[in-house]
């Protein structure tokens, strides 16, 4: 065979009639829709500002904010600001609430504690994040 010298011709031969692995559905594992759910959430959180956007909102004293309240700690301009949030609840972290002509954010405690259950569940959870405030 031409270009072939010195080297080793090995055939594999594959047994078709031997049954794949197939692995057991796991126990407590996602679903496809839960897990695509889940995936927009950290993705959501995947950027350090809306991290701190959260964090600032769960921290007010009223437990709520509105977008004038979020500028200055960011040191960003409000549109960029009010676009954070906008990702915020649309991946269900955070409420809104129209009064007037402000809009007034939330955190939704729910959907935290389900990104700390799934966590939990993937055994990742970092000690200081999985205590219980009690």
């Amino acid at each position: 065979m031409a270009g072939s010298e010195g080297r080793a011709m090995v055939q594999v031969m594959t047994d078709h009639a031997a049954p794949c692995c197939v692995p057991a559905p796991a126990a407590g594992a996602l679903a496809a829709e839960d897990a695509a759910q889940l995936a927009a959430r950290f993705k959501a959180l995947a950027d350090p500002n809306r991290v701190r956007l959260l964090s600032l909102v769960a921290a007010g004293e009223s437990g709520e904010a509105c977008v004038c309240d979020l500028t200055e700690p960011l040191q960003l301009g409000q549109p960029t600001v009010s676009h954070h949030l906008k990702i915020l609840v649309d991946a269900g972290l955070l409420a809104r609430e129209k009064r007037g002509v402000w809009s007034y954010y939330s955190v939704l405690p729910a959907a935290l504690e389900d990104l700390a259950g799934a966590l939990r569940g993937f055994g990742a959870v970092p000690p200081a994040l999985g205590k219980d405030a009690s």
